[in-house]
């Protein structure tokens, strides 16, 4: 079997690397994780109005494109590869709870929203893994309890909690909330990787309205398209620290020749190669598994989430190691890339957990 994009796919990574080369470089980037909001707003307004990213994955008959899971995991590998902070990542998971789980009129009503390019997210213990309890509890249609981390929870304007409910010790129902909702406090948390948005929601007695009474599915959804998604990003992660130390083995001058020049350095970056182009064949295939429903889409997610997570990590340290002194600075990217391997290796269970549910 070829695996391989469509000439539409490889059209779609093209414009959008064209144009985040241009809106998201280095300076934009730190200039949008230091912003008010975590994210450059007008980038965001022209990925969703140019290209339609949010709309990708949700149906023609919710304002939506039609597309895939797919189509949006080929764009966050080209925002991973750019760095740059995105509500994509919340977006694609909350529209893909909806369609998995919520009910007709939370899908009328909410999935046009996120096609049009809205904020949303999704406050749930799996974030940070498969099998966490859910902290927040529902009596009847008010939610309470505290759960944190929330991708871009201080600032969605779509906002999904799943919460506890009286139907059962282990039923999990899906609520929306008004994020300007009384008893409602969102607190941004503070993370290593500054290019990702993270806030703590507390909720006291908060008024909200039921989309699915039993969300088991849904939120087993939204976990094997958030491992398939991470696995994006991370390989385009991976492929900005090969290319970041590529160039500059090219341009650093070390005895009279550049670095890149001498053997044994020339085997690192092989090997980074290896990593990044073995991590993309393993998300494409997770990605579309996912998006397809096979019979062994958990098993590749997992698969993904456990070899991209190993691999971003690698080819972070190496591209540390290999820029030398500067890698450690602030001003340089390098910093970057580390900051963000570590950080999506916390997302959606890390390596040793999706290992775990392989051999389950």
């Amino acid at each position: 079997m070829e695996l391989a994009l469509s000439e539409e796919q490889v059209e779609l990574a093209s414009t959008l690397r064209a144009l985040l080369a241009k809106r998201a470089d280095s300076a934009a980037v730190r200039a949008a994780a230091d912003s008010d909001e975590g994210f450059d707003r007008a980038l965001w307004e022209l990925l969703c109005e140019q290209v339609g990213v949010a709309a990708l994955a949700v149906p023609e008959e919710h304002d939506g494109a039609g597309f895939s899971a797919f189509e949006t995991c080929v764009v966050l590998e080209e925002l991973g590869r750019s760095l740059a902070p995105s509500p994509l990542l919340a977006t694609l998971v909350v529209s893909e709870t909806l369609l998995a789980g919520g009910s007709a009129d939370a899908c009328a009503r909410l999935l046009p929203r996120v096609a049009a390019g809205e904020v949303a997210t999704l406050a749930w213990a799996g974030l940070t893994g498969p099998g966490r309890p859910e902290p927040v509890r529902a009596d009847g249609s008010r939610l309470s309890g505290t759960v944190g981390p929330v991708l871009l929870g201080d600032v969605a304007e779509v906002l999904l909690v799943a919460a506890r409910t009286a139907d059962g010790p282990d039923s999990v129902g899906l609520f929306e909330v008004d994020p300007a909702a009384p008893g409602l406090t969102r607190t941004r948390t503070p993370a290593m990787d500054t290019t990702l948005r993270l806030a703590t929601l507390e909720l006291d007695g908060v008024e909200a309205t039921p989309v699915a009474a039993d969300a088991g599915a849904a939120l087993a959804r939204a976990h094997l398209v958030g491992t398939a998604a991470v696995a994006a990003l991370q390989v385009g992660g991976a492929q900005r620290g090969l290319d970041m130390t590529v160039a500059y083995a090219k341009e650093r001058v070390q005895f009279g020749r550049p670095i890149g020049s001498f053997q044994a350095l020339k085997h690192r970056m092989a090997d980074m190669l290896v990593l990044v182009e073995t991590a993309r064949s393993i998300a494409w295939a997770a990605a579309y598994a996912v998006s397809v429903g096979s019979d062994d889409a958990a098993r590749l997610a997992a698969s993904a989430g456990s070899w991209c997570s190993d691999a971003l990590e690698q080819v972070a340290a190496e591209t540390v190691q290999m820029h030398g002194g500067i890698a450690i600075t602030w001003e340089h990217d390098a910093q970057l890339v580390f900051k963000r391997a570590h950080a999506l290796g916390q997302l959606f269970g890390q390596a040793h957990e999706h290992r775990r549910a392989i051999l389950a």
